[in-house]
């Protein structure tokens, strides 16, 4: 990468110069009525360029260093969670703990096992009304639309 980018901006330097020594006249910039400024074509061409790319370039280092700092923070926070969970599961001698089985895998399992299909894990019952009274209760204390049309 930094073949490329040193290749470029040496294309570039050639460029500047190839054009410096066909383009070497003077030129008037008037910047008010009574102010004008006599340069070359090639500084003004260089001074334009540095004005485009210097508030650019200060911008890509700030947003930079603004995404390593916070790269670095998170490792931080994954490195800390990291050695705060790990000694737990080695000092319990257990292995970790297994992810539940999917859909798919438990259907090539079945597949494969002439046996009955596995009982689905129990779910935890729901405590309070069902559905059905929740419905009720809600058309009991809907007053219906705000205004009334006879038409």
């Amino acid at each position: 990468m930094q073949l490329i980018r040193t290749l470029v901006w040496v294309l570039i330097l050639v460029g500047l110069l190839a054009f410096s020594f066909f383009n070497w006249r003077p030129v008037e910039v008037t910047i008010w009525e009574n102010l004008v400024l006599e340069t070359k074509v090639p500084a003004l061409v260089v001074v334009s360029f540095l004005l485009g790319l210097i508030p650019m370039w200060l911008y890509h280092r700030g947003a930079k260093w603004r995404l390593e700092r916070r790269i670095s923070s998170l490792e931080a926070a994954a490195e800390s969670h990291r050695r705060l969970t790990t000694p737990a599961a080695e000092t319990d001698g257990a292995a970790a703990p297994t992810p539940p089985a999917s859909r798919s895998d438990m259907l090539e399992a079945q597949a494969n096992n002439s046996g009955p299909a596995p009982a689905p894990a129990a779910s935890a019952t729901r405590t309070g009304p069902s559905d059905a009274t929740l419905a009720e209760n809600s058309r009991k204390q809907d007053p219906g639309p705000l205004t009334s049309n006879p038409d």
